[in-house]
């Protein structure tokens, strides 16, 4: 008999009966991964339990009578006991046995191995399960105990590879996900995570205990203080072992803590709120990501990734009149100027999807204090075009190309070295396209091979200012550049071939700063300062352009969309929607903070196939793969050429969306630039299907829409990365007619 993983080890050792140890062979046990256990214990009446429930099949009178014939040995006792246990099994260890240990400070273990069995020994595997339980001792063990929790073995150099395998089988074999780090890595990252809080937590009950109101404080104490001080009720034997074997790591990081707490103490006395602030908010954004960690990494799923899709059944029409969220490049724009601006800049409509989360946490990161967002709301208190700082690790910034692109501009000019990561689909785009332009200003930038993140930047290298003439039109190369130039010395100016998006520039005046346009030419000038102003965010047009198509295709439909961005640049969709017969009024076009917007009624309307302008190309470049299927519904043939950037968004947008025509019934075809698409027509409509959006946000979007004109349901996979620009799409999809459901599912490798 074996695991499912095919583990089986003939007999093991058990040396320390309590709740770790007895839950591993447990669990190796009850999954038929062991043949025979023996236990050693001080305690006589612990042995005699662990024999009576079964987790151990006989016990010994020394550790070396334990480990005698024993396949593998665990080690499971109180850290600053590991060596003499070690010197009293040594002499009867078999030349195959493998050793490994559970204890949470991995570098005083290796230095008592060495110290036992030589410098090179290597069949002792190092290890620390992260897990445990409020209970101890062998009534407490669990054969569950380790299921989805981590376990972190620190190989070292000479470990004998069969040896390493073996350990780490066996902590697979009880459900456990197994990492790997060094033995220092190791223990810096424990001293902050665990030995700093419970030594914490011991301090503060021993200081209010011996408080003369120490009565009133344990009697009135709230849940904060249960909850922080709940870990002082732990071992203190164990844990004075453990701060004593991690002494060097625990004491850096109890320096560097001490450290902030006088600064934090500092802003009390003077009453600087903004400071106070800071702190709080950057400790709340902390705990928030970490909890999120915590569901997501620490307590791993039996699979290896988990998956969103969404099941979309026909549905009639849409109808209502309703608000999108935010317009995601005016939110991007809003952190990154505010930051830099001087004064307190307020943000409304702040888009709160995860790219505009991303740029909003590399400004935390890098000192600005931001408070919110709360219902769109943002504070930035900013810190001047010279104030930002060297972020303590890389910037994360997720899938979001806007932000690591912007950034790179901000970033060249700064004084600190910085890199900048994300997730997978934005490691495998192109960012060459914006660290030419910044090399050329005199920026020190590296990236993968191929140009993909991650990108790194070195700080404090003078930039000059450039005339760029952006090869492809692109509004975040643009803004790149216009942005390096704020650093850069003398004039800096960018020309397109055709116009993009200019939310920047719109910003940077609205900030104050002086930019000049030139027909196809913006130009601004170092030297100036950004000065703090109030933003309200418009709805963005890009998640407009999902139930505008929707709307037109679908019979019976009537929406108003309201306060919708419409700034020039952006409304190709409304341009090629029209062309093609779309039945949409622009009503009540006003100016709100530099930025036109409006409200926006779409009927339905039979529409038509047009070769579209490659003018409107630029002006829709993100709206295109709902454009695709409007494409799809109109009478005749739709042709679609300059669009080559489309292949190197999120996904290839354009094979992206062929494919999943062709999967619903429409003959579409891609070329190297774009599409033809044949339209089915008044009479036609989807079939249905699986499609696949490759985790691009605007292909799943795209494709919700499609059933409005569909006979079966379609099944979309890999939608999570909808949050990223469309926070409550389901909700606001259903409320306005469709009918779509989302379906978590599990897949592995």
């Amino acid at each position: 008999m074996t695991t499912e993983n095919g583990f089986f080890v003939n007999r093991v050792a058990v040396i320390g009966l309590g709740l770790i140890g007895c839950s591993w062979v447990k669990g190796l046990r009850v999954r038929g991964g062991v043949g025979e256990v023996i236990g050693f214990d001080r305690n006589l009446d612990s042995m005699e339990l662990a024999c009576q429930s079964g987790i151990i099949d006989r016990y010994a009178a020394s550790p070396a009578a334990a480990v005698e014939n024993a396949d593998l040995v665990i080690v499971s006792v109180p850290i600053l006991s590991i060596r003499p246990v070690l010197e009293a099994l040594a002499p009867a260890l078999s030349v195959h046995a493998v050793i490994t240990d559970v204890g949470s400070v991995k570098g005083s273990v290796s230095a008592d191995v060495k110290a036992v069995f030589g410098e090179t020994f290597g069949r002792f595997v190092l290890g620390h399960p992260i897990a445990g339980s409020e209970r101890s001792g062998v009534a407490a063990t669990d054969e569950h105990l380790y299921c989805r929790h981590k376990v972190i073995i620190t190989p070292e150099t000479y470990t004998d590879p069969q040896a390493l395998q073996l350990v780490t089988q066996a902590w697979l074999a009880v459900g456990a996900e197994v990492e790997s780090m060094t033995v220092n890595h190791h223990d810096e990252v424990l001293a902050a995570t665990s030995h700093l809080p419970h030594l914490l937590a011991y301090s503060l009950v021993d200081t209010l205990a011996n408080s003369h109101e120490n009565k009133e404080i344990f009697n009135y104490a709230a849940g904060g203080f249960r909850d922080f001080t709940r870990i002082a009720a732990s071992s203190p034997e164990m844990w004075r072992d453990i701060f004593t074997a991690n002494r060097d790591h625990l004491l850096a990081t109890l320096d560097l803590f001490n450290k902030d707490l006088q600064q934090l103490r500092e802003a009390i006395v003077e009453n600087d709120t903004t400071t106070l602030m800071g702190v709080l908010t950057r400790a709340k954004a902390a705990r928030d990501h970490f909890s999120n960690i915590l569901a997501r990494r620490a307590f791993v799923e039996p699979m290896k990734t988990s998956s969103l899709s969404y099941l979309v059944q026909p549905a009639q029409s849409l109808s209502g009149t309703f608000r999108v969220p935010g317009d995601k490049s005016i939110s991007h724009r809003s952190i990154m100027l505010g930051s830099l601006a001087n004064g307190v800049t307020e943000v409304t409509g702040f888009l709160e999807g995860e790219d505009s989360l991303a740029t909003l946490q590399a400004f935390r990161d890098m000192g600005v204090v931001i408070e919110g967002p709360h219902r769109g709301r943002v504070t930035i208190h900013g810190v001047g075009l010279q104030g930002l700082k060297a972020p303590a690790n890389a910037l994360y910034v997720g899938n979001s190309g806007t932000s690591i692109r912007l950034l790179s501009g901000l970033l060249a000019g700064q004084q600190f070295d910085v890199e900048m990561s994300g997730d997978e689909s934005l490691s495998k785009r192109p960012m060459g396209r914006v660290a030419d332009p910044l090399r050329l200003m005199g920026a020190i930038v590296d990236t993968e091979d191929g140009g993909r993140p991650p990108l790194k930047i070195k700080g404090g290298h003078a930039l000059k200012g450039i005339h760029y003439h952006l090869p492809m039109a692109s509004a975040q190369v643009k803004s790149c550049v216009l942005l390096a130039g704020l650093y850069a010395e003398g004039q800096t100016s960018v020309t397109e071939p055709a116009p993009t998006r200019d939310h920047t520039e719109r910003m940077l005046k609205g900030f104050g700063y002086d930019v000049q346009v030139n027909g196809s030419t913006v130009t601004i000038q170092s030297g100036g300062e950004l000065t703090a102003t109030s933003i309200d965010v418009p709805a963005d047009i890009s998640s407009t352009a999902f139930y505008m198509v929707g709307a037109s295709i679908a019979s019976g439909s009537d929406i108003t969309l309201q306060h919708v961005g419409i700034n020039p640049t952006r409304i190709g969709v409304i341009n090629i929607l029209r062309a093609m017969g779309g039945n949409i009024e622009v009503m009540n076009e006003r100016e709100v903070g530099g930025e036109p917007v409006a409200d926006i009624r779409v009927r339905s309307a039979q529409l038509k196939g047009i070769h579209i302008p490659e003018d409107q190309v630029p002006l829709a470049i993100d709206e295109f793969p709902a454009i695709f299927i409007a494409a799809a519904c109109a009478e005749g043939e739709t042709v679609l050429t300059g669009a080559e950037e489309l292949r190197v968004k999120e996904s290839d947008r354009i094979q992206s969306m062929v494919d999943g025509l062709n999967v619903l019934g429409v003959a579409a075809k891609g070329t190297q630039d774009g599409a033809i698409i044949p339209g089915f027509g008044a009479n036609g409509c989807f079939g249905g299907g699986v499609i696949e959006s490759h985790g691009d946000h605007r292909i799943a979007m795209s494709f919700s829409m499609a059933s409005l004109r569909a006979e079966a349901a379609i099944i979309i996979h890999d939608c999570a990365n909808v949050a990223t620009s469309f926070p409550g799409y389901v909700e606001l999809a259903n409320n306005a007619g469709l009918q779509l459901e989302e379906q978590g599912e599990a897949r592995g490798d």
